[in-house]
């Protein structure tokens, strides 16, 4: 499902709207007579140029769809937080920061959107602290991460072949590294997996996780199955960071750009995260208005 017409502007509405923030994305107190505050909640990342092409992109998109809000925006990571206003002096809140700040600031209407994946551990934080500040709010609601619904996962997988359309062919493998969690929702892999192999024409497509499984053995056993003999890598996540430039392309021992290359693989790297899909901002777009749908 490609994005609305209306995100044509989204790079001039999201300026304009996020000014709120300002260039340290701390935002500033909540305009008089707006509907309410979305504050999108993202881990992080300190590489700049993917931050602003995925974050920067989602928080765009739903500021265009929703231009009565004002946007903010918090990381979860404050590892990341830390080194980047220490190396940029860039300042971003941490989930606390923003929320004390919407309490000081009075807002009363408050949409919380995380961009993770899936409901794993950093959703589950974010979603206990929004409920210790619940009661200083008059309406607050919390949207769904990028794969909770049956349809999420079905117009994500639809995304993963759009968007590599270019690379499929009968002797390449499409493989999307995730991150991968001890949490329960890491079964969210298999089930995309699953979703992505029903679709016609997609039995070349592969997905692993860094940290947990499927994980590299298991996808390299998978594509010499498959007899393919190119490999395209691209990560499974919001933003292409250090997991995507290290764990997945980097030219040392264990990555798996040279994992695959020691199988004999002619291998192709694609270093961009999911948030630079179209069709992966509307769905936070939607994600937002089922939110937006519990306080009205």
């Amino acid at each position: 499902m490609k994005i609305k017409h209306t995100l044509i502007f989204a790079a001039l509405l999201g300026a304009l709207t996020l000014t709120g923030c300002g260039a340290n994305g701390t935002g500033t107190k909540s305009e008089e007579g707006s509907e309410g505050v979305i504050l999108t909640v993202s881990f992080g990342t300190s590489y700049n140029d993917s931050r602003e092409k995925t974050i920067g992109a989602v928080e765009n998109a739903i500021a265009s769809a929703y231009p009565d809000y004002e946007q903010r925006r918090a990381f979860t990571s404050q590892i990341i937080i830390d080194k980047l206003k220490e190396r940029d002096g860039t300042e971003i809140d941490n989930v606390e920061e923003a929320l004390d700040r919407l309490v000081s600031d009075k807002v009363k209407t408050l949409i919380v959107q995380p961009t993770h994946v899936m409901s794993g551990y950093e959703y589950d934080d974010v979603v206990s602290a929004v409920e210790e500040y619940r009661d200083k709010f008059d309406s607050v609601a919390i949207g769904a991460p990028l794969l909770t619904s049956d349809a999420d996962y079905e117009e994500l997988a639809k995304a993963l072949v759009a968007e590599t359309a270019e690379y499929d062919s009968d002797e390449t493998a499409i493989v999307f590294m995730g991150h991968g969690t001890e949490h329960e929702a890491n079964e969210a892999y298999t089930k995309l997996q699953e979703t992505v192999s029903a679709l016609d024409g997609a039995e070349n497509y592969f997905i692993g996780t860094v940290e947990a499984t499927p994980n590299l053995e298991d996808v390299i056993a998978a594509v010499k199955q498959g007899g393919y003999k190119k490999v395209v890598l691209e990560p499974l996540m919001i933003v292409a960071g250090d997991h995507a430039n290290n764990d997945m392309a980097g030219d040392e021992d264990g990555s798996w750009k040279t994992e695959f290359e020691k199988e004999g693989f002619e291998v192709e790297c694609v270093l961009r995260g999911m948030g630079e899909f179209e069709e992966v901002q509307q769905m936070f777009v939607d994600h937002v208005a089922d939110a937006i749908s519990q306080v009205k």
